[in-house]
């Protein structure tokens, strides 16, 4: 970690007389929940779209015919992709508590 970021977590470990491992700590976790929201808003979009609720849904319309693979093969994959790391989010998140 650079100095700057040490230096800033000292003073507010000083100043709020927390340990600097809470600080850090609740750091992380407020950012990983800052990135599982522009996650969650990523794949919601993609839901709206298609009126699906998972990715496995997004497949079932290509199988029935009801879109082309084609014309939603990008956002198939990129949905695939943001359902992988919004479970992982929420893994680690719950690690964290």
């Amino acid at each position: 970690m650079n100095s700057v970021a040490m230096q800033t977590i000292q003073t507010i470990s000083t100043e709020f007389h927390l340990s600097q491992e809470t600080i850090i700590q609740e750091s992380l976790k407020v950012y990983l929940e800052k990135k599982l929201r522009e996650i969650k808003m990523e794949i919601f979009k993609i839901y709206g779209i298609y009126h699906v609720t998972s990715v496995e849904a997004l497949e079932s319309l290509f199988e029935n015919g009801t879109i082309e693979e084609k014309d939603a093969l990008d956002d198939y994959h990129n949905l695939d992709h943001l359902e992988f790391k919004r479970d992982e989010l929420i893994k680690i998140l719950r690690e964290l508590q």
